[in-house]
This record gives C-alpha cells, structure tokens and sequence, in this order.
C-alpha cells in the first residue's frame, strides 16, 4: 500500500503488518499543515477503518520536523483578515475530528520539532514517541491567538491544568525529555531510532486482540469525555465488556496463553 496525497504532501504506507503510516511531507514549509494536507487527512483517515486489516495508524513528518503547525503564512493577509475563523479552525477541525474518531489505537511518531496546531494533532493520538532532539510547544500567545477550547481540552485531558497553562501562558518550547517528564509523550528515544521505535511499537500494538483494542479505546475516550455517566452509557459499557466473554477472540486468546502461542485474531 503507497499512495500520494495532498499532491504529494502526504504519504500514505504500510510499514508493518497492520500497520498504516501517514507521513506529512511538506519539507519545504516545515511540514507546516495547509489546506491541502488538512483535507487530505480528514478524508483519509476514516477510510483506513478496513475491518481488522489495520489495526494501527502512525503519523509522523518528513525529516527533519514532524509539523511546525497550520500553515497560516500561505495565507494572503487580506483574505485572512476577513475570514480567519473559516480559513484555520474549519479545516484543521475536520482533519482533529477525523484522526480523533478513528476507532483503532493512532501513534504520534515525533521525529523532530512540533509546534502548535502539529501538536495539537500528535496530543490527538493515543501514543506519543519523540526523538530526543525534538522541540515540543505552543505559540498561540505569541501570536495574539486565544485557542479553541476543544483544543485546549485535549491539553488539560493530557497534562493536567498546570502544565496546560505553563504550554499556553509562557510559549516556551519544551525539550523532549520535559515533554516526557509531564506526559506530553510516553517514550523518548534516540533521533535515529525513531522510525525504526515507532514501527516497532505501533507493530506491537496492532498484534493485539482487536476486539480488545476498540473496545478499551472507546470506553477510555467515553470516561475521559463524560466524567459522569448516564445510566444509557453505563450500560453501553457494561454490554461492551460482557460482548468479549462471547467472542470467538476471548476463547482464542486464553488457549494461546496456556499454549504459549501467538494468537489468531478473527475479529469477532
């Protein structure tokens, strides 16, 4: 699987066995995030969702940056003056919303520097892994920019109130190892082990039960969104977690266990 997108601003493969990669190859604006990349994503993404043919999705950059954010100096001043809200937050809305209803784990490989609204999108993912050299942050109050607030949600979900405002209120970059120190990533690794790390861990993610991982992301996405339950959503998840006892999967996985093998996921 190899596709050019976005004109070739965006690449679509498949590096590992379940895997799907998208790369954002925009060297030229940093891999600055512009209208064609953002549509490209939020038409792409919810095709991915083949059954249980792709189980992960990876997103990194084209070296040296993973993104240096939505592209706002490809703009002409005049028209974005006039129309700033349509122009930025409608795209990069739709492209978010995509990634974030992806039903399978998504993996964030940051494999240089990642600024603003190419933050926001590597916080969307489930998993972070950073090369050590990268630059983690967000500008807006340096461009006399009040956020979006759904935005700004994924943020405090992520690191909690003090660090959301230490990321909004100073502009700093963060180095790796302090965006790992806070959460912001789960894992650093050597620059020239990222690719290869990421794979890796995004192979190891999609060998696992599917059934397992749609389920668990879903409900960790609902408790995350609705701290407090109605009684119809507590029910779904109780129907969620009695549906694996059932499944042909659940059998699979505790016979392989006893029998020290690698379990043969059907998916149902």
């Amino acid at each position: 699987m190899k596709e050019q997108l976005a004109g070739g601003k965006l690449l679509l493969d498949s590096p590992a066995e379940a895997v799907v990669r998208l790369r954002i190859n925009n060297p030229e604006r940093r891999n600055a995030l512009d209208h064609e990349i953002l549509d490209a994503l939020a038409e792409t993404v919810p095709r991915l969702d083949h059954g249980i043919e792709t189980r992960c999705l990876l997103i990194t950059g084209a070296p040296p940056v993973f993104s240096a954010g939505y592209d706002i100096a490809s703009i002409p001043s005049e028209t974005f003056e006039r129309d700033a809200e349509a122009l930025v937050a409608h795209p990069f809305q739709a492209a978010i919303e995509a990634l974030g209803s992806y039903p399978w784990p998504t993996l964030a490989a940051i494999n240089g520097h990642c600024i603003g609204g190419g933050l926001e999108l590597a916080v969307t993912c489930d998993l972070r892994i950073c090369a050590v050299g990268a630059k983690l942050g967000m500008p807006p109050v340096k461009l006399g920019l009040v956020y979006s607030h759904t935005g700004l949600r994924k943020f405090l979900d992520t690191v909690g109130v003090a660090r959301t405002k230490e990321l909004f209120l100073t502009g700093r970059n963060f180095d790796a190892f302090r965006a790992e120190q806070i959460g912001l990533v789960q894992e650093v690794v050597a620059d020239d082990r990222l690719e290869d790390a990421a794979v890796e861990l995004a192979a190891e993610v999609a060998a696992n039960a599917p059934l397992s991982m749609r389920g668990n992301k879903s409900a960790i996405d609902l408790l995350t969104s609705s701290p407090v339950l109605s009684d119809q959503q507590e029910a779904g998840l109780v129907a969620l977690r009695e549906s694996c006892f059932a499944s042909e999967d659940f059998r699979e996985g505790i016979k392989a266990f006893a029998e020290k093998r690698k379990p043969q996921w059907k998916g149902r």
